[in-house]
């Protein structure tokens, strides 16, 4: 699965991170990849005026793709010409509270989740934290393994 989503709309929805830090953005995409990567999922993630706006190659990474909007336009705009111009729109899940994107989205025929349903959704899931504490020897999944390695750009030994 791979979801569109109004990164503002749901930093407002999660306990801990604050649309007055500073580093709240970062500190999402933080989150973001924690979660996709237990997922097996990917993201992309769209914020409002960012300098100098497009893709954030520094914040981005194999499954969370991080996108700032620049000059007059702002992340809605940004989802809605995704939403346009998506060649299988049942392969994305947009995430907003945006009634504009959300409706647009819905006349694609697409999964809709608000940025609470979304944020209670992922939140649900045990964390690494909690399988931590029951296995005292955990081991990562082929999936997680897979991911870290293209993080560092290592190549597994078979």
């Amino acid at each position: 699965m791979h979801y569109w989503i109004d990164g503002h709309n749901l930093i407002g929805q999660l306990p801990g991170i604050s649309l007055q830090d500073p580093d709240d953005e970062a500190r999402l995409v933080g989150w973001l990849k924690q979660v996709m990567a237990r997922k097996n999922d990917r993201c992309t993630v769209f914020f409002d005026a960012g300098l100098p706006g497009g893709l954030a190659r520094d914040l981005s990474s194999s499954r969370v793709r991080v996108v700032f909007a620049h000059g007059r336009t702002d992340a809605d705009a940004l989802i809605m010409g995704r939403i346009r111009k998506a060649p299988d729109p049942s392969a994305a899940t947009v995430v907003s509270d945006d009634r504009e994107v959300r409706e647009a989205a819905l006349q694609r025929r697409m999964r809709v989740l608000g940025a609470l349903e979304f944020a209670r959704l992922l939140s649900a899931r045990p964390s690494p934290a909690d399988a931590d504490a029951k296995d005292p020897n955990p081991r990562p999944s082929p999936q997680e393994t897979a991911y870290w390695m293209a993080e560092f750009g290592a190549e597994e030994d078979d």
